[in-house]
């Protein structure tokens, strides 16, 4: 990561085996019922190619139809159950890590922030979609 840029870390402990948290962060059929911020936006498609040098792309958009964008990057690091690294389109940098706990799956993702948002509606937005996550995997 560029260390002139500010990074921003967030975690949350996930309650389920490692296996299935895996499964469904990287799987696009799963990755469309938790990926987004708000219960107003959703995340219509996904495609997730898991290798160095691999491509994600998901399509984020407001339910209503008023804005949508894709958001994708090419992996740069991939330790089955471990690490993924990804570089952003528009070229941060970003690494997730799954941890085992005794309280379940810790998951922290650390990516350098971007310029046109706060800080803190970073942090809102990155953590809300990891709560979704958390929220998916445990209720499923």
């Amino acid at each position: 990561m560029n260390h002139s840029t500010p990074t921003i870390t967030v975690k949350t402990t996930v309650n389920a085996p490692l296996d299935k948290v895996w499964n469904f962060w990287t799987t696009p059929q799963h990755i469309c019922l938790w990926n987004f911020a708000s219960p107003e936006w959703h995340n219509p498609f996904a495609e997730n190619n898991l290798q160095v040098g691999g491509k994600f792309l998901y399509r984020m958009e407001a339910k209503d139809g008023s804005f949508g964008f894709d958001f994708w990057g090419i992996y740069t690091e991939v330790v089955n159950h471990k690490v993924i690294g990804y570089e952003m389109g528009d070229g941060r940098k970003a690494t997730i890590t799954f941890l085992e706990t005794p309280e379940g799956i810790l998951i922290t993702e650390t990516f350098e922030a971007e310029t046109t948002n706060s800080i803190e509606s970073q942090v809102s937005g990155w953590l809300s979609i990891l709560n979704n996550f958390k929220k998916y995997v445990e209720q499923n």
